[in-house]
């Protein structure tokens, strides 16, 4: 941490990881080793891993090795009494809402990667880099509830980089309508995922609800909240296709904008844009949100993925679009920005803020 990071008085908040043993749980307890102000305390599986140690039940895949402090810890199963009051998950969809929102109840706060709650109408959909102030629906969400705790949801892992950089060109011109073609990385489709005979030498041109998702989160992200969110006025088109990438989805944008702007000061924009997790130096933000290269054939997957340890976005071919005026691509690590980073920078905003129950 530098100088100015947000001090952190007294031990390091004990935390739980629930889907601890899939691709993006595995994620979750890797950035989590170092952490300076959360201790991983707990981590929680399917009943098929509980009471297993940590380096028994996970089939690691990452390319570091598994943390030493993780190794031996005993996986807890789903219905588990926790300890640790802030928990973060990568829950399989079909049991995270009962879950998750057991969290609450008790008490918890709850940072989800996954996609169940991000839609709801008092959930807030983060991005701390976009939209901060939609932290604020959780005293609504308290109330409708009756819950104690609170769900944090962070968005689509296509979605969070493609609003990353949307972000500034929408404060400064004004977002009218935009396309969006992905060429997203397997890893998006946890472990297993993909059999390899589909995609060794093949493209394929479907990821089951990824369009809605990438369209709903986009307008919701930057939209307002004024004690219930309105969605921006945003005319939008999304395709997604899965590549024979391992990690890092690609993204090729085209918007038009409400306020005429060139290529070059949309780059500027970009470049320049820095948000409240910069200024107040979180100890997972990235120093430049959004990178903008210059070079005629970036960004690509394989340079620029881990730019700013997996948290930026970098953007490059920043050029006219005979269509809609200004087109880019884009591209982010879609398991560290796109998942567990996003949802353990949510927590140190929340942290810094005064809102986590400790």
């Amino acid at each position: 941490m530098s100088a100015t990071t947000p001090r952190h008085d007294g031990p390091k908040i004990p935390v739980a990881v629930l889907g601890a043993t899939g691709s993006v749980g595995q994620r979750f307890v890797q950035l989590l080793a170092c952490h300076p102000w959360f201790r991983l305390a707990e981590v929680v599986a399917s009943e098929r891993s509980a009471g297993q140690r940590y380096r028994e039940a996970a089939d690691w895949r990452l390319s570091a090795d598994m943390p030493c402090d993780a190794r031996d810890m005993v996986v807890k199963g789903y219905d588990a009494e926790l300890q640790s009051p802030v928990v973060f998950s990568a829950l399989p969809g079909e049991v995270a809402e009962e879950i998750e929102q057991r969290m609450a109840r008790e008490g918890r706060a709850l940072f989800s990667n996954t996609s169940f709650h991000r839609m709801g109408p008092d959930i807030p959909l983060l991005i701390p880099e976009v939209n901060p102030e939609h932290a604020a629906a959780i005293e609504v969400q308290r109330k409708n509830r009756g819950w104690s705790g609170f769900i944090v949801t962070n968005p689509n892992c296509s979605a969070i980089h493609m609003v990353l950089a949307l972000k500034p060109l929408h404060d400064a011109f004004g977002i009218d309508a935009l396309a969006v073609t992905t060429m997203q990385a397997v890893s998006g489709a946890g472990y297993p995922g993909v059999p390899s005979l589909d995609m060794i030498d093949n493209v394929v041109p479907f990821i089951n609800t990824e369009e809605e998702k990438m369209t709903e989160e986009t307008k919701k992200l930057l939209g307002g909240f004024d004690g219930e969110f309105r969605p921006a006025s945003i005319t939008m088109s999304a395709q997604c296709n899965r590549v024979p990438v391992r990690d890092g989805h690609t993204e090729c944008v085209s918007v038009r904008f409400v306020t005429k702007a060139t290529p070059q000061e949309a780059a500027d924009a970009m470049a320049a844009f820095r948000g409240k997790p910069q200024q107040l130096d979180l100890p997972s933000a990235p120093e430049r949100p959004i990178i903008v290269r210059e070079e005629p054939n970036r960004p690509q997957p394989i340079l620029d993925r881990d730019a700013e340890q997996g948290m930026a976005t970098t953007v490059g071919r920043v050029r006219e679009c005979a269509l809609l005026g200004t087109k880019f691509v884009l591209l982010g690590h879609n398991t560290i920005r796109g998942a567990a980073g996003a949802s353990i920078l949510n927590a140190e905003l929340f942290k810094v803020e005064g809102l986590l129950p400790i």
